[in-house]
């Protein structure tokens, strides 16, 4: 059974973006030594990538390349998307979503993007565990690593470690 894993980084005031999705802030870390836990080493594990569809928007409106060319890629949306920008599938039921993802035995899920779609996975108890890069950053405002939704949880601390450029890895286990 596949894994349905959060990878994610946040400010120290808990925000993922700026209110107007600016990552500038966390682009000034890409040169982070990350070791073991780098990105690309996590990326390795995992088969399918799941998404929001106001993440799919923000990364479709980059110029890079599409960066999932290797993996599954589902968005969940409830709106078409015209011209994708990579070979994805759309789904609009979560509860079907889950059902489908738990039924996977070719590598671990990755939830993609905004605290929204990840919240809905913690409210139906989906989420598995997650990894929360904490960067030294002070944003003030912007979008949230999680909506308030009154969902309530305590999941076991895996790890903490403090890595490259004051930043924390935190690992949780739901």
């Amino acid at each position: 059974m596949a894994r349905i894993m959060g990878y994610i980084a946040a400010s120290l005031d808990g925000l993922i973006a700026t209110e107007d999705d600016n990552l500038d802030w966390l682009f000034k870390y890409d040169d982070m030594n990350l070791g073991e836990y780098d990105y690309r080493t996590f990326l390795k594990r995992i088969r399918t990538v799941v998404m929001g569809r106001g993440t799919y928007d923000f990364i479709a409106g980059d110029s890079s390349s599409w960066a999932y060319g290797d993996k599954r890629v589902i968005v969940v949306t409830s709106r078409p998307i015209d011209n994708p920008k990579g070979a994805l599938e759309v789904r609009s039921d979560v509860d079907a979503l889950i059902r489908e993802l738990r039924g996977l035995d070719d590598g671990d899920v990755w939830m993609l993007g905004g605290g929204q779609l990840q919240m809905a996975f913690l409210e139906r108890g989906a989420m598995d565990e997650i990894e929360i890069y904490v960067i030294p950053e002070m944003l003030g405002s912007g979008r949230r690593l999680f909506p308030l939704t009154g969902f309530r949880a305590s999941p076991t601390l895996v790890s903490a470690q403090t890595i490259d450029k004051r930043c924390v890895r935190l690992h949780y286990r739901f």
